[in-house]
């Protein structure tokens, strides 16, 4: 452990000594770890710190190690980082987040710690069922209200890990000409539309973090935090635990769930905004921006399992009227 860091978290969590406990995993293409420390004679019992190597990995498991993509991760945890300090206390308990401690930075290392949300929120969930698709949609529909109208100032003016301006490198190797020709217009239509809020930007069931009641939520992994239409997250979480048949058979119910609940939402927001024309700016876009993620994984990786008939079929809908 860096000694400078040592002292940062001592000093900001009060302790007189801590011990890193666990690794809970490893970063993307090897850039750092997240890690639990215990703390001692402290207020807290444990805390989470995510530290970070900015230099330049050699390890991304699908060989995409270019300066465009290095350039990517670098400002990625500049941004979450940003968020924490900045925007995460915005958030209330219907979209719950790890509570902020403090940052560190020492030349090409930096560490981020945070509330150990296994106190409340223990579970990981790789599968799950109806009901707790709708407890993160829940969790969606009111970070989406908390920032709706918001400029995401020091976060991605666009956000999402797949935005089509950060995957050059992807955008070249699509080999669907029709999707490549059109990929413009794609995300013009969903960076133009009227109401646009905050997104999550990875906003998939791995990132969130479950209650033993399942009940109850809180999301995690804020990199990719930044300007959007609500329906990326929606269309990218849906995506991360439906089938193709699943993602057929519930879309309407999951979608129709999902807005009444930011309509809940609104009912104690001071916005000043017409909501069924937001509902209906939205979903619209749905298709759309289930599209614009299908787009990135064509470049990326072909073979993936979310290019099913479900998506093809959004797609080839939203070309065609296009």
């Amino acid at each position: 452990m860096s000694p400078n860091f040592k002292n940062y978290l001592l000093k900001i969590t009060k302790s007189s000594d801590c011990k890193e406990i666990e690794i809970i995993q490893s970063l993307w293409s090897g850039y750092g770890k997240i890690s639990r420390y215990q703390l001692f004679d402290s207020s807290l019992d444990t805390v989470v710190v995510k530290c970070i190597s900015l230099n330049q990995s050699t390890g991304h498991p699908r060989g995409w190690n270019t300066n465009v993509s290095h350039n990517r991760k670098v400002k990625s945890y500049e941004v979450e980082t940003y968020w924490y300090e900045k925007w995460n206390q915005l958030c209330i308990d219907n979209c719950r987040t790890p509570k902020f401690i403090g940052s560190f930075s020492k030349e090409q290392n930096q560490w981020i710690i945070l509330e150990d949300l296994n106190t409340n929120f223990p579970l990981r969930k790789h599968q799950v069922n109806l009901h707790e698709i709708k407890v993160c949609l829940k969790w969606l529909a009111n970070f989406h209200l908390t920032f709706l109208n918001e400029k995401p100032n020091g976060l991605w003016e666009i956000g999402t890990y797949w935005h089509l301006k950060t995957r050059p490198d992807e955008f070249e190797k699509i080999g669907h000409q029709e999707l490549k020709s059109k990929a413009h217009l794609i995300d013009e239509l969903l960076n133009q539309c009227k109401y646009q809020t905050i997104v999550h930007g990875d906003a998939k069931l791995a990132n969130f973090c479950f209650s033993e009641n399942g009940e109850n939520i809180a999301a995690v992994d804020f990199q990719y935090v930044g300007g959007g239409c609500g329906m990326k997250d929606v269309a990218y979480f849906l995506g991360s635990c439906l089938s193709s048949s699943g993602s057929e058979k519930y879309q309407n119910e999951l979608l129709d769930f999902y807005f009444s609940e930011l309509e809940k939402a609104f009912e104690f927001s001071t916005l000043k905004i017409d909501f069924k024309e937001l509902e209906n700016e939205w979903r619209k876009l749905y298709p759309v921006a289930c599209t614009d993620f299908t787009r990135f994984l064509l470049g990326w990786m072909p073979s993936h399992q979310k290019i099913n008939n479900y998506n093809l079929n959004l797609m080839n809908s939203v070309l065609s009227n296009l």
